[in-house]
């Protein structure tokens, strides 16, 4: 599993700050201290940029891989900014990201093509995300796959991302996602990439909440064969879950517990109160957030006092 991280977004006040005073050394530090922390990949989220981002993505890109040796992933909807940004890429780039919409199906895939750049690819059509682990998988069938082959593109270089909803407010969604991957896992021989903006997950939680939920879903995920994941490489605690679950590391309560729901996760099966020690309190917030994120338990913010 490949770590893209997430922490240069033009959500941040002090990247719009280093936006608009065209700071390169601010987005050169980030990438290179992502990178220390594990990151496999940078994403470079500018936003629209409709105005200026034709200049703003080749700018950072050309500072950021002096500094780097990465894949970069380029996340606009800004397409002459991506373009623009292929021209000066050192190494292969990743497209954040086309959809199954007409317009964007039309144009993404064929700029990947040109450019040999790695696509990820929503599984949204014009109606919108579908409710159903099968409709986000079907639309990657019979949309984004075809296009792809149409094209000429490898499928290793196409990373299909069955779209991460929040828990506040779309928790039913949450285990479909999880089902999504592992349904794609196994439609193909090999099977299609598939991808994931984790940190999607805890949207509009409470600041201290979302990594817990953030590391907890991850588990699950990984469970099912998740191929890249945007997050946050500084969560010292989620590269601990990950390699909790890498070295198969049972000796601890906690690690335990990682490791049962991730084997019951592949097999289809759920995490119970059996198998948690409820005189830990870690655990005892694990399970808590299991039971949220199976939508067995109605997510509040105060779901883990209750």
């Amino acid at each position: 599993m490949y770590i893209i991280g997430e922490n240069i977004h033009i959500i941040s006040p002090r990247v719009k700050e280093a936006v608009a005073e065209r700071d390169i050394k601010f987005f050169q530090n980030a990438a290179v201290e992502q990178v220390e922390a594990g990151a496999d990949a940078v994403d470079l989220n500018i936003g629209p940029q409709k105005k200026a981002g034709h200049e703003i993505l080749p700018w950072m890109v050309k500072g950021v891989q002096d500094v780097v040796d990465v894949p970069l992933v380029l996340d606009t909807t800004n397409l002459t900014a991506i373009e623009e940004a292929l021209k000066v890429a050192k190494r292969q780039c990743i497209i954040n990201s086309t959809s199954a919409e007409e317009e964007r199906l039309a144009t993404v895939p064929a700029l990947a093509k040109e450019y040999n750049a790695k696509l990820i690819a929503l599984t949204m059509a014009k109606a919108g995300i579908p409710v159903s682990a099968e409709e986000r998988v079907n639309i990657a069938l019979e949309y984004l796959i075809p296009r792809a082959m149409e094209l000429d593109i490898p499928l290793p270089d196409l990373l299909i991302d069955p779209l991460v909803l929040t828990v506040s407010g779309c928790q039913e969604y949450c285990p479909e996602c999880v089902e999504a991957v592992r349904i794609l896992k196994v439609a193909g021989d090999p099977p299609p990439m598939t991808n994931v903006g984790l940190s999607n997950v805890s949207n509009a939680v409470p600041n201290e909440m979302r990594p817990l939920i953030n590391r907890t879903y991850l588990i699950m995920l990984m469970a099912v064969g998740v191929d890249y994941v945007i997050a946050d490489p500084f969560d010292e605690e989620q590269n601990q879950f990950i390699r909790i679950v890498n070295e198969r590391d049972d000796s601890t309560g906690l690690g335990k517990l990682l490791l049962t729901l991730y084997d019951k996760t592949l097999e289809m099966d759920r995490l119970t109160a059996d198998d948690v020690d409820m005189g830990d309190p870690e655990q005892v917030d694990v399970f808590k957030t299991v039971q949220v994120l199976y939508n067995d338990v109605i997510y509040t913010d105060s779901y883990l006092r209750v």
